[in-house]
């Protein structure tokens, strides 16, 4: 038995009644965002929070931004921690999966929900459809999103199908090292859903590596039964440049690479070089790509592990 496809045929009242004494904490980790967060916090918490009052915290994670997304998110209602100011004495990394990393010492949920503050195409049924396995079903450990996926150019016009990662990295190495997760989607997407039991317990990529290692480390914990998917319909954000790819493809690969010997990379980061054309010709561009892992949250001394 592999990932399974479940369909979205609940109701949020149906989600309210089969809760219980369940914690649910949406975060949204954010970096120069402010364009798009508000909507995001906003549609979350009118649906979620005051007519369905599914969600109990609703945090946005600041990642180092420099324009006024913190602001404008804790203004749409959102709770905001700057990630660098949560536990500093570990040491500075930036990255999505930090973010994430996170949330986990500033939460509360015993189901975490993760939604991309840069979405421009989306609905609050984000939420509800990815927390329905989780609630319904005791067995689903993470649940990943899948949907149409338009990227939008400048103008806001659909430039071509979104997943260049996905397609040419993710979906590739799934095929050589985990083919138990060949029935995903996106395995890339970056809305999902974990219950804290299991996230807490891995280890996690700070930068986008965080999204495969969390599905490869699911499957070896607990089969690849205990993840699930569902079809949001449609999602779009802002195109991200080609160059900006490399590095993404990158931690996607070192973060598979690692879980061959279940350790974290023998390198903390590697310089990828890519090349700018200028008027004297292609002259080298190097990045420095950040490949480090931060412990089980479990391990980290302190933790609270949600309980506040």
């Amino acid at each position: 038995m592999g990932v399974r496809t479940v369909a979205v045929d609940w109701t949020g009242e149906d989600l309210l009644a089969a809760k219980g004494g369940t914690r649910v904490s949406v975060v949204v980790p954010a970096r120069d965002e402010e364009a798009t967060v508000a909507d995001v916090v906003s549609g979350v918490r009118r649906a979620w929070v005051e007519d369905v009052p599914l969600v109990d915290e609703l945090v946005v994670v600041d990642s180092d931004s420099t324009d006024r997304t913190a602001e404008v998110a804790r203004s749409a209602g959102a709770t905001v921690h700057a990630a660098a100011e949560v536990l500093p004495g570990l040491g500075p990394a930036r990255g999505k999966g930090e973010a994430l990393w996170k949330s986990l010492h500033v939460t509360t949920g015993d189901v975490l929900v993760f939604l991309d503050a840069d979405l421009l195409e989306w609905g609050p049924h984000f939420v509800s459809g990815l927390l329905g396995p989780l609630l319904l079903d005791a067995e689903v450990v993470l649940v990943k999103a899948f949907y149409d996926r338009p990227l939008l150019d400048e103008a806001g016009r659909e430039a071509e199908a979104g997943g260049r990662v996905t397609e040419l990295v993710a979906r590739p190495l799934v095929a050589m090292h985990h083919p138990d997760l060949a029935g995903l989607v996106q395995p890339l997407a970056g809305e999902w859903a974990v219950r804290r039991s299991a996230f807490e317990r891995f280890s996690v990529p700070v930068g986008y590596g965080v999204e495969v290692a969390a599905l490869v480390d699911t499957a070896a914990a607990h089969g690849p039964e205990a993840i699930a998917q569902v079809d949001l319909g449609r999602r779009a954000h802002r195109h991200h440049r080609h160059d900006t790819l490399g590095p993404m493809a990158v931690q996607v690969i070192a973060a598979v690479e690692a879980r061959q010997g279940r350790a974290v990379p023998a390198r903390d980061r590697v310089v990828l070089t890519q090349y700018d054309r200028t008027p004297a010709g292609f002259v080298p561009c190097d990045r420095d790509v950040d490949l480090t892992e931060r412990p089980p949250a479990v391990s980290v001394p302190g933790y609270a592990g949600g309980r506040r």
